[in-house]
């Protein structure tokens, strides 16, 4: 991914927080000698330094992955910019955005207890907290035959790009414009875009 210094996210705490809130991914792996993408939940552990989800096991992307290097890619919030926010004619349209890009290898993972843990993590994850689901209280027998129809797998991570391209190359003044422009028009993702934009503002004060 081309990151321009100014855009580039180095804090590993500021990447893993943004993995954690932004889970849905995208992994890209050669398929039959084609790119193939899957849109996924993923789980990262820290301590092993990898992701966990699982493929559809009709999915047969699992079956040609071994051995090469994976794209997982988290997209967060993101937005149009229009020149007309700015205090000057001379500007053109730009989108701000944050998206990170794990590399690894993956492995398919066998172990019955790892499956389940990773598939209870995930619901516990996503489930709200006044929720009665549990997979703890679902009948270990429907469990082991719904997780026959899926393929689980570990992703080891061997590098990391984060980008967060929030108009930092611009004047601290024109960000501030963009921002209450951001802010006036009320949609989700413009509202997160300008709460980023804030903090980059507030932590170089």
């Amino acid at each position: 991914m081309y990151i321009p210094k100014y855009f580039k996210i180095d804090d590993e705490e500021v990447i893993y927080d943004f993995i954690e809130k932004n889970g849905f991914a995208t992994v890209f792996s050669q398929h039959n000698g084609e790119p193939y993408a899957t849109h996924l939940p993923l789980m990262l552990n820290e301590s092993k330094n990898a992701l966990f989800g699982h493929f559809a096991r009709p999915n047969e992307q699992w079956k040609d992955i071994d051995d090469q290097q994976i794209l997982a890619v988290f997209q967060g919030p993101h937005c149009y910019i229009s020149p007309t926010w700015y205090e000057t004619t001379k500007a053109v349209p730009t989108w701000n955005y944050v998206s990170i890009h794990i590399y690894g290898k993956m492995e398919i993972v066998e172990d019955k207890k790892v499956i389940y843990n990773s598939l209870n993590d995930l619901v516990n994850k996503y489930e709200t907290i006044d929720s009665i689901y549990n997979l703890d209280n679902v009948e270990s027998s429907f469990i082991e035959g719904m997780s026959k129809g899926i393929v689980a797998f570990k992703l080891k991570i061997t590098k990391i790009e984060a980008k967060a391209k929030l108009s930092q190359n611009h004047p601290v003044e024109r960000q501030k414009l963009i921002i209450k422009h951001l802010e006036d028009t009320h949609q989700q993702d413009n509202i997160q875009i300008a709460s980023l934009m804030k903090r980059n503002l507030t932590a170089f004060k």
